[in-house]
Formats: structure tokens, C-alpha cells, sequence
């Protein structure tokens, strides 16, 4: 398979200076907003670099949908097979092998691997991608990997890379890391606002404002919903209302793997799609045709009951910085729209960043994981 020769991406012109901030500070922050290709360009850039001397690049995805689509964008842009110098690991599914030169892995996968060799042999470069989602094994990590470059591998390289983080906070936590942004954005998206629906008036009020794009807009429309529940219900209810040329695709972790393929994958010719999503698809993914986005503004979120010693999943409202994620996603490979069920005012009125996971999850795990780590006191670690 000869290399592709993508275009160019707004994410491009600043790769120069990430380099070279790896090269002389060991760390880096990189703020670029969606679709600029951060997720499949930088890796691929690191390559070459001298200080990574033969050794891997590991990226960290939070999502296996996304690891796998990273992955194989990269691979493909590279005239591979997946495998070969890109390859990826998830829970149940290694497609990885000697020739393999970046890795790009979930976050407990990440973990473990950390557990197992703490000096991480053979790793030049870790990347924690998207780490605005503040995952609590993600949050593990970042901790984990400023102890052992301190301790045992200095001459280990890390990258943070975020789309909507607060660049300066993070930066100070890892010794006043150079942050690197990207400005620019590979294709404008128009927001509109409407109401917010009440209750049960979700499904038909998403199904209404997905038909109304499609009559509206050319192109596919992904669409965002909290959970499978309510997946369910839009697609009964779009089941007989969808024009003839257009397909309907559930897009959700529980999905097997098959079916999350054939929902980010292009659509025949003649044909469009509409992809009902959770926040599965909210970053690190490009769905080949959607350049229309039905934003529900809700999603599930665990939530620790310390008095049943319990967890939960709640329906919440998403983030600002959740919302521009989602929006991205209409503006990866051309102009795009994109319809947010609740009004502007209410917009900005929601918290700037999702809630971090730490704050609400049982941290009963974490703290087995710190016991193995050895640390004895876990505020001293760098959180």
C-alpha cells in the first residue's frame, strides 16, 4: 500500500517547535484545538527525532474506539498495515509487533505497563492525548510518569496534549514545561442554539432536530446522546422517518468492535448516515461524511455514593469545554453545523471543565494501585 499524502493540517507549522521543546526540556504541553490533527501527526513527527534514538513513542487514549482509529489513520497515512510501525493496545485486542515504533494504548493498559516496568525500557516518548478528560487511570499516569522521570528516567519525554486544557496549570506541574498552540482550525462550524428539552422529550425533540438538518444540510449527522437507552430511542423513533439514501449507525462502548467500525467508516457513494453516539466519539475521532452535529448537551457520569459504597451512573449536563469538543467533531474535514439542544444563555453558563473523575469516583482501586506503586503517602505525589 503506496503512502497517502494528506493535506496539510493547522496542527503542522507547530511541530517544529514541539520538537524541539522535547529535545531541550524533556516535557512539553501542546494546547491545539479539534480537528487541527494532534491525535495522528505528532506521533508520526517524533520519529525522527534524535534524543528517541530507536526506542518507542506510547501514546495514551482514553477511549478504544479512539486508540484503534488512531492507530490505523496513522498506519494508513503511512502506506502500512496496522501492526507494522503503528499499532495499538486495549483491553482484549493487541495489534502490535517487533517492527512497532509508536504504540498507542488505553489508559488502564498504560498503567499496568507501568506497574510491570517502571523504568519503562525501550519507551523514548510517552504522550497522554486528550488529557482534558481528567480520567482517574490517566490522572495515575501523569503522576506516575513525573515520579520516574525524576527518579529513574530523565531522559524520558513526556507530552501532555489537550484541545481545551488549561495549558499553565499543567505546565507548572511539570517544571514549567514550554506550551506549545496551535491556532488555527481546519474548517469553521456555524452554532445554533435551541430549547432544552424536558424529560422524556429528549428522544423526539433529537429525532426532530436530526431530520431537520438532514432536510436542512448536506452531509452526515452524528448526534449525541447521554447513553444506549436513549440510542434506542431516537433510532426507533428515525427508524421510518430516514430519507431512503440515508443509513442509521448506534455508536457506544459496548458495542462490539465490528459495529464501532462500520460507524466512523466512509459511506457507500450516493449514500449519507446519521450516527447516534454517546461521548464515545466526543474526541480523537474523525467519522468520515459528518459535517452536521445534534448536540443533546448531556452525558453519563460515574458517581461514588460513599454511604451505599456504591457507584452510579448520573445523566449530567456536559461541559463548555465538552461542548467545543463535540462541535469539533463538524469541522474535521470540511465546514460544518452544529445544532446544541439548549439555549445560549445557558450555555455560559456551565463549568468551563468536566468535573474530574477523582473528585467523584471510589478511589478504593487507586489506592491498590498506590500500594503496589510503593507510595507510602500518596500526596506526594505530583497530581
Amino acid at each position: 500500500m503506496p503512502p497517502l499524502s494528506p493535506g496539510p493540517l493547522p496542527i503542522d507549522p507547530v511541530l517544529p517547535a514541539l520538537l524541539d521543546a522535547l529535545a531541550n526540556h524533556g516535557r512539553a504541553v501542546l494546547i491545539a484545538p479539534p480537528g487541527a490533527g494532534k491525535t495522528t501527526r505528532v506521533p508520526p513527527a517524533l520519529l525522527g527525532a534524535s534524543w528517541l534514538g530507536g526506542r518507542t513513542v506510547v501514546m495514551l487514549e482514553p477511549r478504544r474506539l479512539a486508540t484503534r482509529a488512531a492507530a490505523r489513520r496513522m498506519a494508513f497515512e503511512a502506506g502500512e498495515a496496522v501492526g507494522q510501525r503503528f499499532g495499538f493496545r486495549v483491553r482484549g485486542e493487541s495489534r502490535s509487533g517487533p517492527l512497532t515504533r509508536v504504540e498507542v494504548m488505553t489508559e488502564g493498559i498504560l498503567t499496568r505497563r507501568i506497574q510491570d516496568d517502571p523504568e519503562l525500557a525501550g519507551v523514548g516518548c510517552v504522550i497522554l492525548d486528550e488529557f482534558h478528560e481528567r480520567g482517574l487511570q490517566g490522572d495515575l499516569a501523569f503522576a506516575l510518569l513525573r515520579e520516574i522521570q525524576g527518579a529513574l528516567r530523565p531522559d524520558l519525554r513526556l507530552l501532555v496534549m489537550s484541545a481545551t486544557l488549561d495549558g499553565a496549570a499543567i505546565a507548572a506541574l511539570m517544571d514549567d514545561a514550554p506550551v506549545i498552540e496551535s491556532h488555527g482550525r481546519a474548517f469553521p462550524v456555524t452554532i445554533t442554539h435551541g430549547e432544552r428539552p424536558a424529560g422524556r422529550d429528549l428522544g423526539p425533540a433529537m429525532a426532530r432536530a436530526i431530520l431537520r438538518a438532514l432536510e436542512d444540510e448536506p452531509g452526515s449527522v452524528l448526534a449525541f446522546l447521554p447513553g444506549e437507552r436513549e440510542i434506542a430511542a431516537v433510532a426507533g423513533a428515525l427508524a421510518k422517518a430516514l430519507p431512503a439514501d440515508t443509513v442509521l449507525r448506534p455508536l457506544y462502548g459496548a458495542l462490539p468492535p465490528a459495529e464501532q467500525d462500520a460507524a466512523i467508516s466512509p459511506c457507500p457513494p450516493g449514500q449519507r448516515k446519521v450516527v447516534l453516539a454517546t461521548d464515545i466519539a466526543e474526541t480523537s475521532l474523525t467519522i468520515e461524511g459528518v459535517r452536521i452535529v445534534v448536540d443533546s448537551g448531556l452525558r453519563r457520569s460515574p458517581r461514588f455514593d460513599p454511604q451505599t459504597g456504591l457507584s452510579r451512573l448520573d445523566t449530567v449536563r456536559i461541559s463548555q469545554a465538552g461542548a467545543e469538543q463535540r462541535r469539533g467533531r463538524a469541522g474535521r474535514l470540511e465546514p460544518g453545523v452544529c445544532l446544541r439542544l439548549w439555549p445560549e444563555a445557558e450555555h455560559r453558563a456551565l463549568p468551563a471543565q468536566e468535573t474530574p473523575e477523582i473528585l467523584a469516583a471510589d478511589l478504593a482501586p487507586l489506592a491498590l494501585e498506590l500500594a503496589r506503586w510503593g507510595a507510602r503517602d500518596a500526596t506526594a505525589l505530583c497530581w
